[in-house]
């Protein structure tokens, strides 16, 4: 089982890092790993929208398709994948820390497969390294 928690806190309000956040369009723009994102289902982001992800992991290229099983706008998304190579589940929350301040969360949970299985500690150490990489990018972008 994986399960890595990273969290940040954004000089943003609230309704701006979520919106931002929660549109899968701009995954690339502050994920690294991922590459590319297609819409399976119809705008707009909504309980059981699938996008399609094409992503880099651990020199590995992932293709994957994520299903949004909640969504509350300004406060919580959470996609599953619908498949993939590596079972996975990832939350997003948003919490208002100060007047203007977005405290972010951002939680991978899954039970690995396979190649991934065999390296399970190894790749929590580098998801929580990556995401704490991609909180300090979407940080960036939302400061400016």
């Amino acid at each position: 089982m994986v399960d890595v928690r990273t969290e940040i806190s954004i000089d943003c309000p609230i309704e701006i890092v979520a919106h931002y956040a929660a549109d899968p369009d701009h995954a690339p723009e502050w994920y690294d790993n991922i590459k590319a994102v297609e819409w399976v289902t119809e705008k707009p982001l909504q309980l059981g929208s699938k996008m399609a992800f094409i992503a880099f992991f651990l020199g590995r290229k992932l293709e994957y398709v994520y299903e949004v099983i909640e969504y509350v706008p300004g406060k919580k998304l959470v996609m599953r994948t619908a498949n993939g190579p590596f079972p996975m589940e990832t939350t997003y929350t948003w919490n208002t820390e100060n007047v203007g301040v977005t405290r972010m969360t951002l939680r991978n949970n899954g039970v690995p497969a396979g190649f991934s299985k065999m390296v399970t500690p190894f790749t929590a150490l580098m998801m929580k390294k990556a995401n704490k990489k991609d909180l300090l990018k979407i940080k960036q972008i939302l400061e400016q």
